[in-house]
């Protein structure tokens, strides 16, 4: 399975769209257009098929912790718990 399955396979599971994952890979800073991104999904065999390399899924695997759970909390500070009456 290649990294563009892996990237596919994201994609269609939790119904993310371009501009979803755009924005996801942003949050890890790191910028990529539309464009580039839907040359992953085309057919190998497309002429601009472009293979997804391994910093570009692991970017978007970072940012996708980020986008699900949220930032981490710095250093030193507390996570406010919340009272339950």
């Amino acid at each position: 399975m290649t990294n563009n399955d892996i990237l596919k396979k994201l994609r269609v599971a939790l119904k993310l769209r371009d501009d979803d994952i755009v924005k996801i890979l942003a949050l890890v800073d790191f910028r990529i257009s539309k464009s580039e991104l839907g040359a992953f999904f085309r057919r190998e065999d497309h002429p601009k098929y472009m293979e997804c390399g391994d910093q570009i899924l692991r970017n978007f695997l970072n940012g996708l912790v980020i986008h699900l759970r949220g930032p981490m909390p710095k250093k030193g500070e507390k996570k406010a718990q919340k009272k339950s009456n």
